[in-house]
């Protein structure tokens, strides 16, 4: 046990959508704040009444009503319990933000990130292998793009570790880097709602599930021409504290694995990581 409570290490005052409220308002929440979900709050009392994912809000691109596109089975922790608590909740739904109550009110929010910080202090024999949990979706360097983009999204990921044809890691390609001056157009923008003036890493967050729906704007381009060349990667015995480190100081949600060969093995997620702080291997 660290002796810490949920209390000690969530992000206080988060920042909420409220409802009656809209797609769009969501949207330019997430922008401005460089988010990827928010806490859905009753305008008039505060309560805590859903959560909206960047996932939820394009799910439906023809609904505008943000109570018909939050998530309403709300899962939530209180100020007070052990953080050991919330890192289960996290690892066992693969939730990416827990609400924190007292007193019946939303006072907080807990994230992977809050709790990374955690642990990556901690001594641990707990290593990279013994980690991964997932499948390991991988992309060919010479896939279309649309190809590729629909497979991320029928397979639930948002990054995948890119080989060449000799199956040799070559690089990694997240939704996030798939646009660059192409974020700054502003028929597209103005058509979600977003002031031309809104931060640029703020909507790289949303932007991709955004273009997603729309296949024509991929038409011949292939993986390799957004790709990140040459990742950083960890290996096979790479410490669980040291992963927590790398993914903080270079904010990665995730980070292929290799083998003794160079070989890559698998991917690490930032949520996945949290069995640093539980000491739970056996699920």
């Amino acid at each position: 046990m660290l002796g810490k409570t949920v209390a000690d290490i969530m992000t206080p005052a988060p920042i909420v959508a409220e409802v009656p409220g809209t797609r769009n308002d969501a949207i330019n929440l997430m922008v401005r704040n460089k988010l990827t979900g928010l806490p859905v709050v009753r305008a008039d009392d505060g309560k805590l009444v859903g959560i909206v994912s960047r996932k939820d809000v394009f799910r439906d691109t023809k609904e505008d009503q943000l109570s018909l596109i939050m998530k309403t089975n709300i899962t939530s922790i209180s100020y007070d319990r052990p953080i050991e608590e919330a890192a289960e909740i996290l690892l066992k739904n693969r939730f990416h933000r827990l609400p924190v109550i007292k007193d019946s009110k939303l006072v907080g929010i807990v994230t992977p990130t809050d709790l990374l910080r955690q642990a990556r202090s901690i001594k641990t024999d707990i290593v990279a292998e013994k980690l991964i949990r997932t499948t390991c979706v991988t992309a060919y360097e010479e896939s279309p793009l649309a190809y590729t983009i629909a497979a991320m999204r029928i397979s639930d990921v948002t990054a995948v570790p890119v080989l060449d044809a000799h199956g040799k890691l070559v690089g990694i390609f997240t939704d996030r880097d798939l646009f660059t001056d192409q974020m700054k157009e502003s028929e597209t923008l103005k058509s979600m709602g977003i002031a031309s003036g809104s931060d640029y890493a703020g909507y790289r967050n949303v932007l991709p599930l955004f273009y997603s729906v729309d296949e024509k704007y991929f038409d011949d381009r292939k993986v390799s021409d957004y790709m990140v060349r040459d990742p950083i990667t960890v290996y096979k015995k790479t410490n669980g504290a040291d992963i927590a480190k790398m993914m903080l100081d270079y904010d990665f949600g995730q980070i292929p694995v290799r083998g003794n060969k160079e070989e890559l093995v698998g991917m690490i997620y930032d949520i996945d990581v949290l069995r640093v702080i539980t000491g739970n291997l056996d699920d």
